[in-house]
């Protein structure tokens, strides 16, 4: 005997959705009538692989003590990077320090509206760029990440989760946006609302979910057949890069090689590997005395006898 094959749907239920973001959605800060656009690209670059607990704080900070994009632009890249604080993936800082200054220089401190003007910003990807056009523009384009492709591919497509993403996801989820502009505007938000407090990868409570249709609930909530290996951080370069980067914030201002070597003492070629990799990101630079800090606080400009030299791990 043949199972019946369920139907996915089509579409995914806008009033339903929009009603519950308008009753449920968390108060963050970001959200509220009186952010600027500025303050909306802060927030989407730190919320990038961030839980919003940790940033929250942080970009508190920031509004205050960098309001307009001038403000930042006047500091140097180390200011920024000690203010990023232990928020992960540090480059994240030096390039929204470098878009801070081509806003203050060729849009004297605006943040444009236009999704193509946007890319062309440093640090500015495709998600960002369309979160900015539509929370902080109130335009109608598809915004795209690791939440709202988990709703679509349950809802609609009845997979437990997305496959890798791809330039369809844009197309698949402009097609679900309502006509009305404003009211896509609060669709969109609301979609990532979803993925991020109901329909959450691990552990999705669909007894609070206003969906009425679900593909996948509908399928019996078949398993992933997605294998997803966990992101290990002890020992990693990543964690070695972090105790590093850690010393040279701490400090303020130039360091000897022996307190980089103190803050990671259990692999050497690692520790090595660790502070190349940084210097070759920017985010550390090294003096014409051979001393480490912070980018932008090394020699300043013209000073020191000969152009410092990029640091050469020992080979082991």
């Amino acid at each position: 005997m043949r199972t019946a094959q369920v139907e996915a749907p089509r579409h995914i239920e806008v009033n339903a959705v929009v009603t519950w973001y308008r009753q449920a959605a968390r108060d963050l800060p970001w959200r509220t009538t009186t952010v600027t656009p500025w303050q909306i690209l802060m927030s989407e670059v730190m919320l990038q692989q961030t839980p919003v607990a940790r940033v929250e704080p942080v970009w508190r900070e920031w509004v205050v003590r960098w309001p307009v994009p001038s403000a930042m632009a006047a500091s140097s890249p180390a200011d920024v990077l000690r203010a990023w604080g232990t928020l992960g993936y540090p480059r994240r800082a030096l390039r929204l320090h470098e878009c801070a200054g081509v806003l203050a220089a060729r849009y004297h401190d605006e943040v444009p509206a236009e999704v193509d003007l946007l890319l062309d910003l440093p640090g500015i990807g495709a998600y960002t760029a369309r979160a900015i056009a539509c929370f902080a523009y109130g335009q109608r384009v598809p915004v795209v990440d690791t939440n709202v492709r988990r709703v679509v591919a349950r809802a609609v497509h009845g997979r437990a989760a997305a496959g890798n993403p791809s330039a369809r996801d844009l197309v698949e989820t402009e097609a679900l946006l309502p006509r009305r502009v404003e009211l896509a505007t609060v669709f969109s938000a609301a979609l990532m609302e979803l993925g991020a407090t109901v329909c959450t990868a691990r552990t999705p409570d669909c007894t609070r979910c206003p969906l009425t249709s679900c593909a996948w609930v509908a399928a019996g909530r078949p398993a992933s057949d997605i294998v997803r290996r966990g992101q290990k951080y002890d020992g990693t370069d990543r964690q070695a890069r972090g105790r590093l980067l850690e010393v040279l914030r701490l400090a303020g201002g130039p360091v000897e090689r022996i307190c980089l070597d103190l803050a990671w003492t259990r692999d050497p070629g690692q520790r090595d590997r660790a502070l190349d990799s940084l210097l070759t990101d920017g985010l550390v630079e090294q003096t014409a005395a051979g001393l480490f800090a912070l980018a932008g606080e090394g020699d300043p400009p013209g000073e020191g006898d000969t152009a410092p030299e990029r640091h050469i791990p020992e080979q082991r």
